[in-house]
């Protein structure tokens, strides 16, 4: 099925929902989906609306300038219109950790995500024959202190030439560059453990057990150039007990990261995903 997306933000007033509804039924529009929502203390309004394509009356190209001239001016609205084709295509970043990657090719494969991963880059040649054995390809580029403004030059020329819409780091283990990030505004989805308290460095897990913590989880976000800070798309948590091992916390740790990436990468897919300012509101 074809459908658009219209994405909305404005600030609050009566009469949105009304005239936005009236706006699809005037041009035989079969609303699938509407959610919304008021933050009360910014005085802002937010609403996602999807609809089938097949028998509205407008074409795809007219329906922006038409909505604007119709509806968005007189609300103040800032929106953005998207359509579920052709799919989304999505890179992959990974280092040596295997996990996140495996957990992704194999929901690819049996038709989970509906999006096309036109490639992989690491800056490890460890996981090349599980990626090529998906059929996708692989591209090493070693990433050092010396080289990594020509390795990263490499990557944005990869995603420019296969068109890469967004990139998933499936525990990349390198920080990007402010000019790689604003080059993938929003586009740019990473994974990375939680604990309850914060836990950093290299043996976060060690550090866990040590201190005996009952929660360890998950948070998935859009990359900024504030490391590990920037908007929230989703999170899970699982809790832990006393008799957990350090490798069972390791295991409980990478199952959530797992889910936990799938669902954000979902969440965008479907433009289930608003960032404003540094938070998100995401639409279910």
């Amino acid at each position: 099925m074809k459908k658009a997306i219209l994405i909305i933000q404005c600030p609050d007033q009566k009469g949105i929902v009304a005239e936005v509804s009236r706006f699809l039924f005037t041009y035989q529009g079969n609303i699938l989906e509407v959610d919304q929502h008021v933050d009360e203390e910014m005085g802002r309004f937010f609403m996602r609306a999807s609809w089938e394509l097949d028998s509205f009356a407008l074409r795809e190209d007219e329906i922006s300038p038409r909505f604007a001239e119709e509806v968005a001016r007189r609300f103040g609205m800032e929106f953005s219109l998207h359509f579920n084709f052709p799919k989304p295509r999505m890179a992959i970043f990974v280092s040596k950790l295997s996990h996140c990657l495996f957990d992704i090719l194999g929901r690819h494969h049996s038709g989970q995500l509906e999006v096309d991963i036109p490639l992989v880059i690491s800056n490890h040649a460890d996981l090349g024959d599980v990626v090529r054995a998906f059929g996708i390809p692989f591209h090493h580029i070693p990433v050092t202190a010396q080289n990594k403004s020509d390795a990263e030059n490499r990557q944005l020329e990869l995603l420019e030439k296969h068109q890469v819409d967004f990139v998933v780091l499936a525990r990349y283990m390198q920080i990007l560059s402010g000019d790689f990030i604003r080059s993938f505004p929003n586009r740019i989805i990473n994974i990375h453990h939680s604990f309850l308290p914060a836990f950093v460095g290299a043996r976060p897990y060690h550090a866990a057990y040590e201190r005996g913590v009952k929660i360890i989880g998950a948070t998935a976000h859009y990359v900024t150039e504030e490391l590990d800070a920037g908007p929230i798309i989703e999170q899970e948590v699982a809790r832990v007990r006393h008799h957990n091992t350090v490798s069972e916390l390791v295991q409980i740790g990478q199952d959530v990261e797992k889910v936990t990436l799938s669902k954000a990468i979902n969440y965008h897919l479907d433009r289930k995903v608003l960032p404003f300012r540094n938070k998100t509101i995401i639409f279910y």
